[in-house]
């Protein structure tokens, strides 16, 4: 059997930038198995499998570790897929997930995603964050969810702090929750970010588009905007334009086709 997959980075205009996500549009699904072993030998954060399922495409994302219950940039490059590679009609793709419902809408040389919001609250961890980190914060915050808190949120000094930081990935992998995420008002942007989930195989993720879902609510009521800019400052690195519309979350970016392949199975 010969599966296509795609790479594209997200949140790009030009290759080798932004977020890689590997894109898999199936007939029907695999077993969950043989998808985190498929996403486990791509080795990118994510990787994104799609199936019709009536009018909308159901959607589900893994890393080499696990499967996410949601990812912006993953949407971003399977939207990007099937508008540039398989000619969907319309200028709206709807997609649902373990998080929802999402859509992703044609705006010019844009692409934007509509997410949920992801409310934070205070959360009292700040001296292990801290040690994590190797430096003071703020703020540590964090998104619960059902299943207990789901990602930790530290506001750190500045976007110099935010750049200079160097966790001890084994502490972070020791934190509640998927991941841990620094952020800071920006320079040129509105506010800046980083995110660390090596406890799902993410040692540094280059662009995060489902954190945004936590940062723009966070940033539109501290800095008082509803537009905001922002800038996740990893090696690649990554920009993007938020938009907070009450419960919902809108994430802007590009993306661009790097490689298209076949993935070859035993029959």
């Amino acid at each position: 059997m010969q599966l296509e997959f795609h790479q594209v980075d997200a949140f790009a205009t030009q290759p080798f930038s932004g977020n890689p996500a590997m894109v898999y549009r199936l007939q029907h699904w695999l077993d969950d198995e043989l998808m985190q072993r498929i996403a486990a030998e791509h080795n990118l954060a994510e990787t994104a499998f799609m199936v019709k399922e009536g009018a909308a495409w159901h959607i589900r994302w893994f890393t080499p570790a696990a499967e996410v219950p949601l990812c912006g940039h993953a949407t971003l490059a399977s939207a990007y897929v099937l508008f540039e590679l398989y000619a969907e009609p319309g200028e709206v793709i709807d997609f649902t997930c373990l998080s929802g419902r999402l859509q992703v809408a044609r705006a010019g040389n844009k692409l934007v995603l509509d997410f949920p919001l992801r409310p934070v609250q205070p959360y009292d961890l700040r001296a292990e964050v801290e040690q994590a980190l190797g430096q003071p914060v703020q703020q540590v915050l964090a998104l619960h969810e059902r299943q207990g808190v789901q990602e930790l949120l530290a506001i750190l000094p500045s976007e110099a702090a935010v750049r200079a930081c160097t966790p001890d990935l084994a502490a972070v992998a020791r934190l509640p929750g998927l991941g841990l995420l620094i952020s800071a008002p920006g320079e040129q942007h509105d506010f800046v970010s980083r995110y660390f989930a090596p406890a799902i195989g993410i040692n540094e993720d280059p662009v995060t588009g489902s954190t945004h879902c936590m940062l723009t609510p966070y940033w539109a009521q501290v800095l008082g905007k509803q537009s905001l800019s922002a800038y996740q400052c990893s090696a690649r690195g990554g920009e993007l334009h938020c938009e907070l519309h009450g419960e919902r979350v809108k994430i802007a970016g590009q993306a661009v086709l790097v490689a298209s392949g076949r993935l070859h199975l035993p029959a």
